[in-house]
């Protein structure tokens, strides 16, 4: 079986690349799904995270008070390490897991935004990087997501440029056009296929 990462800034268009790659077959693993099922109520992640950040990181629900804790990390650097010391290893674990389940399939594709940022590289054999100009990201966020440009820009500022993202990629899906997106995740396909055979 074919490991391949699949990842890309912000906006860029990797849930449509997954969703294309679904429909010809492929099985997918959201690491972003992941992220928020390590930290449901009653998991270890959110008994570490509470422990770790007190009582003031959970709603009323005993759930996770994500946009509390997204302010309390947007801001210090170290609390955002501590808060990726405790979900890293879970959501690692649990892809790692969900892998060894598909072990008949020719290829499983992981989605992983931060692929690159929270190096987990080591995971997949193939990288695909999904690509389109920093202005289309920033666009294509503004109409699919409720926050202002200064936020879509520091959000942007906080991964990995797209020169070093495109570093890492063994194949690349341009989607600053939509017309040609399928074609390209079609060729992808073939070419994973064969290389299962």
């Amino acid at each position: 079986m074919l490991s391949v990462g699949l990842t890309g800034g912000l906006a860029s268009g990797k849930s449509t690349v997954a969703k294309l790659f679904n429909e010809l077959g492929a099985i997918i693993i959201d690491a972003d799904k992941i992220a928020r099922d390590v930290v449901t109520i009653g998991s270890v992640g959110l008994a570490q995270v509470e422990q770790q950040f007190g009582t003031a990181c959970l709603l009323a629900d005993g759930s996770l008070n994500r946009a509390y804790l997204r302010d309390l990390i947007f801001k210090d650097a170290h609390k955002k390490q501590l808060l990726e010391n405790i979900t890293h290893p879970l959501i690692y674990a649990e892809i790692k897991r969900l892998m060894q389940l598909q072990s008949e399939q020719a290829y499983i594709i992981i989605e992983i935004p931060l692929l690159i940022e929270t190096q987990m590289q080591a995971l997949v054999e193939h990288i695909i990087v999904v690509d389109c100009l920093p202005e289309q990201q920033i666009q294509r966020a503004l109409v699919r997501d409720t926050v202002s440009k200064d936020t879509i820009q520091a959000i942007m500022a906080t991964q990995v440029s797209r020169e070093q993202r495109l570093e890492y990629a063994d194949s690349i899906i341009d989607n600053s056009d939509n017309t040609s997106l399928v074609q390209q995740v079609n060729f992808l396909h073939s070419h994973f296929m064969q290389y299962a055979l």
